[in-house]
C-alpha cells in the first residue's frame, strides 16, 4: 500500500542538478524523435495522465517534458467543471470521446480521476458511488489499453504541504503568474489531509500503476518523467511506414 507521506517530495542529495537536467534534455529530444514515428506509423497510441494537488506542475510538466515533440501528434486537455451537458451523462462520457485515436499523444491536464477526488473530499458522492466509479475507470483503462494499443502513463505530482504555499504565493507576488491565481486553491489546501487520503484510495485500487514523482524541484519532476516516457516508448517496435506500391 502506497502511503505519501512516506514518500519524499525532493530529489535525493546524490543527484547532480546539472547533470540531470543535461539528461532530462537528451531524454526529450529522443521522446520527440519517438513520437514522430508513432505519430507516422499510426499503431499505437499513447495517454499521459497527470494529477496532483493546486500549484503542483502540472502545466509545466507538459511543457519540459514534450517540448520537442510533433504538434500535431499531441492534444492537450484540461479538465474542469463539467458543463450541463456533461453533468447529463456518465462521468466517463466527456472522457472516453477525449482518448487518442492511433498516432496520437492526449494529456490530461487533470483527469476522469478528478471524479473520485474532488467530489469526494466535499461528500458529493456517496462511498458506494466512489466504488462503482473506480471500477468502472480500472475498466475504462484496460479497455483503451488493450482494445487500441493505447500506452496509459499515470502521473501523481507529490508536492509537499510547504512548497505548495510557496507556489500559490508566488501566484501573488509575481505579475508573471497573477493570471494563475485562483483563491479557490487556497481554500481547497484547507482540505489537505482529505484530499492525500482519496488519491491514495486512488492510486492504491488502480490496476495501471501510477508514478509518484516528487515535484518540490521541477528539474526533478522532469528528469523522472522524461525517464520514465522514455524507457516505455523505447520497448515499442516503433518504425516509420514503408512507402506504399501504387
Amino acid at each position: 500500500m502506497i502511503k505519501l507521506n512516506s514518500i519524499s517530495t525532493k530529489p535525493p542529495q546524490s543527484l547532480n542538478k546539472k547533470e540531470a537536467k543535461e539528461a532530462t534534455k537528451k531524454r526529450a529530444e529522443r521522446i520527440g524523435e519517438l513520437i514522430e514515428i508513432l505519430h507516422a506509423q499510426s499503431k499505437y497510441s499513447v495517454l499521459v495522465l497527470f494529477q496532483g494537488m493546486d500549484a503542483s506542475g502540472k502545466d509545466g510538466a507538459v511543457k519540459k517534458v514534450f517540448r520537442n515533440c510533433h504538434h500535431g501528434a499531441i492534444d492537450v486537455y484540461s479538465f474542469k467543471k463539467p458543463t450541463d451537458e456533461e453533468f447529463a451523462h456518465d462521468f466517463l462520457w466527456r472522457v472516453h470521446k477525449l482518448a487518442p485515436r492511433k498516432g496520437k499523444i492526449a494529456i490530461f491536464n487533470r483527469s476522469h480521476y478528478e471524479d473520485i477526488l474532488i467530489q469526494r473530499v466535499h461528500g458529493w458522492i456517496d462511498e458506494e458511488r466512489v466504488n462503482n466509479r473506480m471500477e468502472a475507470i480500472n475498466a475504462f483503462e484496460k479497455l483503451i489499453q488493450f482494445d487500441n494499443n493505447t500506452i496509459i502513463f499515470k502521473f501523481y505530482l507529490h508536492v509537499s504541504y510547504d512548497q505548495q504555499t510557496i507556489e500559490l504565493q508566488q501566484r501573488i507576488d509575481e505579475p508573471e503568474k497573477h493570471w494563475k491565481h485562483n483563491p479557490g486553491d487556497w481554500e481547497e489546501r484547507e482540505h489537505w489531509d482529505k484530499y492525500m487520503e482519496c488519491y491514495e484510495y486512488a492510486i492504491n485500487n488502480s490496476l495501471i500503476p501510477w508514478h509518484i514523482i516528487p515535484v518540490d524541484s521541477r528539474w526533478y519532476r522532469d528528469y523522472l518523467m522524461t525517464e520514465i516516457i522514455l524507457n516505455e516508448l523505447e520497448k515499442l517496435d516503433l518504425e516509420y511506414p514503408p512507402l506504399e506500391e501504387e
